[in-house]
């Protein structure tokens, strides 16, 4: 997971891992670039917290959280407890058995009731045009809460500046060969005030698409 003044919900997502990965061998891992108690609570709660302050980005905090979580698969979720930590096995045992080297947890089967309607046509949007432009079908770019195998995240290699960087960490592998494969997962309201910044992430989206299906050609 990677964080930013996430103290009402971070407690709350680390108990639910705990319970879900009970009995498995597993890390959780924090990259934090918080003003308030998050880094505190994650530790005290089991975390291993890597501090990322001042913060560089959400694009180098998760490229950062991939490369230091040293498990055969890693599975991300947002800190924020709008994602269900009860599908983490689901989704580590389909990358572990081999079935696939990504899963990518669609938040869109339908529009969640969490997800305003702009937040819901953008992602349709964003998916419509990835699949036209760089030929990978998904309902969900955007998704927070993924399965990568170590293979993805050793080889793959990643522009890591600006938002939006969840885009091409599916996009990418898709394209160079990698097993992806879609399920669809339930999403729940936010927990705290978002940090989202809407404008630069739309940019960033679709300056993603546009250069992998240029320099896929």
């Amino acid at each position: 997971m990677i964080s930013m003044n996430e103290e009402k919900a971070v407690g709350r997502v680390i108990e639910d891992i705990h319970a879900a990965l009970q009995g498995r061998d597993h890390e959780i891992v924090v990259v934090d670039s918080s003003r308030d108690t998050t880094p505190e609570i994650a530790e005290r709660m089991g975390a291993r917290v890597i501090r990322q302050f001042p913060p560089q980005g959400y694009g180098r905090a998760m490229a950062r959280v991939l490369k230091e979580s040293r498990g055969d698969v890693v599975v991300t979720l947002d800190c924020d407890g709008t994602y269900p930590a009860g599908e983490i096995p689901r989704l580590a045992d389909m990358v572990l058995s081999g079935e696939c080297d990504i899963v990518n947890a669609s938040r869109l089967e339908k529009r969640p009731e969490a997800m305003p309607w702009p937040n819901y046509f953008a992602n349709w949007l964003f998916a419509f045009t990835g699949r036209v432009l760089v030929g990978v079908k998904s309902t969900d770019l955007h998704s927070g809460m993924r399965a990568y195998s170590r293979q993805v995240i050793e080889r793959v290699e990643v522009d890591p500046n600006g938002p939006a960087l969840p885009v091409e960490l599916l996009l990418k592998p898709a394209v160079q060969g990698f097993r992806v494969r879609e399920v669809f997962i339930s999403y729940a309201e936010r927990i705290g005030q978002t940090t989202l910044q809407r404008w630069s992430s739309t940019l960033w989206t679709f300056r993603r698409i546009f250069r992998l299906a240029f320099s896929a050609r």
